[in-house]
This record gives structure tokens, sequence and C-alpha cells, in this order.
């Protein structure tokens, strides 16, 4: 299970830290602390928030030209023998990608990762970026 810091997490949310801190201290995003007391965001919980605090695109927001490159949080992986079905909360944007079970594995997509969805047409191709 991935972990994120706080300053991360409030990045992936397109909010603030304080804000991030605020939903921890109310229970709203669950945050677990190293034995030097660093708060943490398990990457699954970051995911569930997420796709709650989503809004649908313009809503409550200028509307502007979607770009190809959508960094989130994968929320929801379904596979089967063949292939995989991967969804990614970008923001406001919710975006699904179909891939092969064997691409999405070695790629390690699960609830709470980091990725990467990058539009081409009709094609979405997920990617992670290096640690």
């Amino acid at each position: 299970m991935p972990l994120y810091r706080i300053g991360q997490a409030a990045e992936l949310l397109g909010v603030s830290v304080d804000t991030v801190r605020r939903w921890a201290d109310e229970g709203e995003l669950a945050v677990v602390r190293t034995t030097g007391g660093q708060r943490l965001v398990p990457g699954d919980d970051l995911a569930r928030l997420a796709t709650e605090r989503a809004h649908s695109p313009g809503e409550g927001r200028s509307r502007v030209s979607a770009r190809n490159r959508f960094a989130g949080l994968v929320t929801r992986v379904v596979t089967d023998e063949l292939m995989a079905q991967v969804e990614i909360q970008a923001g406001p944007y919710r975006v699904v990608s179909l891939m092969t079970r064997e691409a999405a594995e070695d790629m390690g997509l699960a609830p709470g990762t980091e990725a990467v969805a990058v539009v081409k047409s009709t094609n979405v191709v997920v990617e992670r970026p290096t640690q």
C-alpha cells in the first residue's frame, strides 16, 4: 500500500496542506504516523476521498480546455483473464483505461497508486512516475 506525505496528498487533491491536515484532524482522511511523528496518508483512503470530493467538469470551476495528461490516483482496477479496466481520478476528471491485465499487474496499478493518464484520440495510456 503506497503512503503519501501530507504535501503530496494536497497536491494530488488540488487543495492546500492545511486543508489536508484539517481533514485528517476531523477524521475525513485516514493518516498513519511514522516513529518520528510524520503523518502519512494511505493511498487507498486518498483515492476514496478524491473520488468523493470530485466535481463534475466545470462544476464550481471555470471551463478550460483539457490537456492530454491527467495526473491522479487509481481508484479502481477490475480484471479478468486477459484485460484490466483502470479508473483514475484526476482532479475533477474520472479517466478510464482498458489495458491488458499483465500490463496493469506489471505497473502495480491498484487503488491508491499514483498514475498519469495520457490521452491520444480514443486511446488512454497509463504511466507511473518513477519513484
